[in-house]
């Protein structure tokens, strides 16, 4: 039989039980990979120092924060070296704040107030920018050289037409050209937008349920979905 039918099962190399009280509903790694990040329906955003060759705990203390006051939705590091690698950004629902942390400093930098419903998603790119998708139909972009809200999408007009989520944003990507902006919603659709343009693209339907994750390939050629339908799906961007 060949190497794909009988596919080898994975190894578990480092697991921390209990590590919050509560449901961890996201994760990520600094650009390093010397630093995991969690956050939890316990309002806690925890950072854990880890070393990636030896796949393990570095035994330093893990850091806490206790900045938010509801369920951290989402979270992200800064990439870049204008950050150093270690600003860590987290939102979710509660205040409605998206929270900047320095994880080396082990001190928190800014608070980010607009929105007006639970921040489902985050990304980041070019060093500085942040784009968040929320319950209050609309995507922020957030300059952290500012730092504050530099464009609101969903609630005004742009050149001739408007721009505007019908439902929730449950997930956000911007291209690796920081070009344009992918968004899935809780309506089943998806939303292409053009960032130094200031326009939408297009909107599509490529599911019949929730979109809870939109990615770009990384020649942008591509987009990935994934919804509630149980379904993934590719689409094509390349041409018209």
């Amino acid at each position: 039989p060949s190497a794909y039918n009988t596919p080898k099962q994975p190894v578990v190399r480092f697991k921390r039980n209990k590590h919050h009280k509560g449901s961890i509903y996201c994760v990520a790694w600094s650009p390093c990979g010397q630093l995991l990040a969690t956050g939890s329906n316990d309002k806690y955003v925890k950072v854990l120092p880890f070393n990636a060759e030896t796949c393990n705990a570095t035994g330093r203390p893990d850091l806490e924060f206790s900045m938010h006051d509801g369920t951290i939705r989402d979270l992200a590091f800064m990439e870049g070296p204008e950050s150093g690698g270690a600003i860590l950004i987290s939102a979710g629902a509660g205040d409605c704040n998206i929270y900047t942390t320095d994880c080396q400093r082990g001190q928190g930098l800014h608070a980010l107030s607009g929105h007006t419903g639970h921040i489902l998603a985050l990304y980041t790119w070019s060093g500085w920018m942040i784009a968040s998708g929320s319950q209050d139909k609309t995507v922020r972009f957030w300059d952290l050289r500012v730092p504050s809200c530099v464009r609101v999408v969903g609630t005004t007009f742009h050149g001739t037409g408007k721009t505007c989520y019908r439902s929730a944003v449950a997930s956000v990507a911007v291209d690796p050209s920081g070009r344009l902006l992918a968004t899935g919603q809780e309506d089943s659709s998806c939303m292409l937008y053009d960032i130094r343009g200031g326009r939408m693209v297009q909107s599509y339907h490529p599911h019949s349920s929730d979109i809870r994750s939109v990615r770009f390939s990384p020649g942008a050629h591509y987009l990935l979905t994934g919804s509630y339908d149980m379904k993934i799906k590719v689409t094509d961007l390349q041409g018209n």
